[in-house]
Parts: structure tokens; sequence; C-alpha cells
């Protein structure tokens, strides 16, 4: 039988091979496994599992809880060819974590957004392509339901304006995805991309299709703060408030969307939620429902549906 540390690097590898990334995981356990051989343990207890999630003390229950679910998947793997092996069960360490609720942007909201980007000075030359960055990123970011990290790591060659289609690459799980595009959409980035190339015609700039004023990717620090300051200029937020819409809260509103259209074209929303989800880049189709929490008109929708098949019964 192979060792704990053994078993901790077969099991990392399986996962990671399955697109899941486990940084925070992968360090845990790790630590985890020194923990169980500076007790010289060979195979995991509930009480040790106990004893090494509850470090350091004074921190965040949550900080504890997940260090226990580090532990608690790879014990169920262990479980398999080492029978000793104790799987710590849930609500050990109770503690339920709390998702921000998200902010769907109206209509009206992301147009003053994208027109705040356009508007925004320049002070020098090389910023001049900075406005309609902003313009084109924010936009995109509205109606294809990306991630930023997703947004800020497309190159050039991850645009095929003719096929109306992006190559999303090294996303969130490791898995790449075509996300479709309308034809408005490339309309704006062909403007983008033409300005783009003459802007940098006669400088060196990276392959990215969103660069900074000096032709490298767009630094993500950089784009939060340009939202926080355009946000708080449109009203979204207060001049001192450190809490507010968030650019990721688009991934919502894409989503709340999809789904409006098609409950309005009397269309199945439970039958497609797994291409919503596949579009969306998530694993599992739990985190897409999540997504469409809290929208008033997709419950109106649903209601409407709900009330015309009760209309229909003798």
């Amino acid at each position: 039988m192979n060792t704990l540390r053994q078993a901790v690097q077969e099991y990392l590898s399986l996962r990671r091979g399955l697109g899941f990334k486990l940084k925070e995981a992968g360090k845990g356990l790790l630590d985890f496994v020194t923990f169980m051989e500076q007790h010289r343990a060979s195979y995991i207890t509930q009480a040790l599992a106990l004893a090494w999630a509850q470090q350091p003390s004074g921190v965040q229950p949550a900080h504890w809880a997940q260090r226990l679910s580090f532990v608690r998947g790879f014990a169920r793997h262990r479980s398999a060819t080492d029978q000793r092996t104790q799987v710590p069960p849930q609500g050990l360490l109770p503690f339920q974590p709390k998702r921000a609720r998200p902010y769907l942007y109206s209509d009206d909201e992301i147009q003053s957004l994208l027109g705040a980007a356009l508007n925004m000075p320049c002070r020098y030359e090389r910023g001049e392509l900075r406005p309609w960055t902003y313009h084109c990123l924010f936009g995109l970011l509205s109606v294809s339901g990306l991630r930023l990290g997703e947004a800020r790591n497309l190159e050039l060659q991850d645009v095929d304006l003719d096929a109306a289609v992006l190559t999303i690459r090294g996303t969130k799980f490791g898995k790449s995805r075509l996300v479709p595009l309308h034809a408005s959409t490339c309309k704006v980035l062909a403007d983008y991309i033409a300005r783009r190339r003459h802007h940098w015609a006669a400088r060196p700039v990276s392959s990215y299709l969103f660069v900074s004023s000096w032709g490298s990717r767009l630094d993500g620090g950089d784009i939060h703060r340009t939202f926080y300051a355009l946000s708080r200029q449109i009203g979204l937020r207060g001049v001192s408030e450190s809490h507010g819409p968030r650019l990721h809260d688009m991934r919502h509103v894409f989503a709340t969307n999809t789904l409006v259209r098609w409950y309005k074209s009397e269309q199945d929303p439970e039958r497609h939620l797994p291409v919503l989800s596949a579009y969306l880049g998530h694993v599992h189709v739990a985190d897409t429902q999540w997504y469409l929490s809290d929208s008033p008109e997709l419950m109106r929708e649903a209601m409407r549906r709900l009330e015309r098949r009760w209309e229909g019964q003798p």
C-alpha cells in the first residue's frame, strides 16, 4: 500500500487531469500529509482531520470548514484503497458560505456604463485607444457571459469574426470551449480590432485582444479600478461606497436574459439549462441555477407560463 503522501499526489494528479486546478486544496493537502507524518499516522481518522482543520486558531469558521472539505474529498478517494480511512462527515464544522447577491443591471445601466467608458479623457496619445478598449471589453462581458479572466486572456487568434465565434482557452476548470457571437457583437469587435491595429501599427504590442496603454495585457486591478470609477460616475454606487455592482454580475444578467428569452419564445428552460451551463463554462448545472436567482423578470415569466397551464386545465 502506498503512503499518504503518494496517495495525495495521485489524487491531485487525477483531479487536475479532470480539469480542476486545486491550488488551495493542493497546498492544504500537502500540509495535511506533513501533519499526519508528524503524528506518525498512516491512515486518516476523523479526530486527526478535525485537529488539522481547526488550525490556526482565531480565524473565521469558513477557513476551518474549507480545510476540512479538502481532507473529506481526499478521504473519500483514499477509502477505496484503505478501508481504515475515516471520511469526515458533513456538518462536523457547520458553515454555509455566503455568496454575494448578484446585481442585475438594466439595459439603460449597461448603456450608461459603455457611454462613460467611451467618454473617458485621454491625456496622452499613447492612451487614445483606452476608451475603446474598455467600451469593447465591458460590452463583450455584458453580452457573452464570459468571466473577466477569460476575456483578459483572449488573444487575436481566438477571435474568428468570419465564423462569429470566440475560442476560450485555459478556463476556470482547464477546459476550452467555443462561444458564438451575435452579428452586432462581431461588428463592435471588428471596429475595435481595426482601431487597435491602427493605434499599434508602428509599435510593438502583445497578442492579447485587450491591451493597456503600454501594449501589454490589461491588468485585472486596473480593470476593476476603472469599472469602480465609471460606476460611481454614472451613479451605480456612491462616491465613498466600497460595495456595489460587480463586473462578474454581468454573467448573471446574461444567464437571466437568456432564460427570459426562452420563456417568452415558449421554449422549455429546464431542458435547455445544460446548454446554457456549457456556454457559461460551468461543470455543474447547479452552478448555473445559482446565477438565475433573484431575478424578478424571470419569476414573472415563470409565473406567466404556470398561469397559462392552470387556465388550460379543465
